[in-house]
């Protein structure tokens, strides 16, 4: 029997890229359930710091999404991957599948 108060899709974990602009060290990774962090540099703009891993929920991908708020940095993107894309984590995301929203 189905649990009324799950909502569809909610069970499943997935692979996440979430970009931010500005620069998160490694030692914020165990802060975002372990995560891996990536940098790349904004030719004209502040750093860009990504971060990709497995998220077991949409509760949890909220609460990974207002540490961010809280820390005051800007969303530029929130990606689900593959998870042989996550491998490739690096690459741009016209390069990689999944459903994606971006902060223009």
């Amino acid at each position: 029997m189905k649990d009324a108060n799950k909502r569809p899709g909610s069970e499943q974990s997935a692979r996440y890229q979430i970009k931010v602009r500005g620069r998160l060290d490694e030692k914020w990774s165990d802060w975002f359930n372990g995560m891996a962090l990536t940098f790349e540099s904004a030719s004209n703009s502040s750093p860009i710091t990504t971060l990709t891993g497995l998220v077991a929920d949409q509760a949890e991908l909220r609460g990974m999404l207002s540490k961010i708020w809280d820390l005051n940095l800007t969303v530029i993107s929130v990606t689900q991957i593959e998870l042989e894309e996550c491998k490739r984590h690096s690459q741009p995301h016209s390069l990689l599948g999944g459903e994606q929203w971006e902060n223009s």
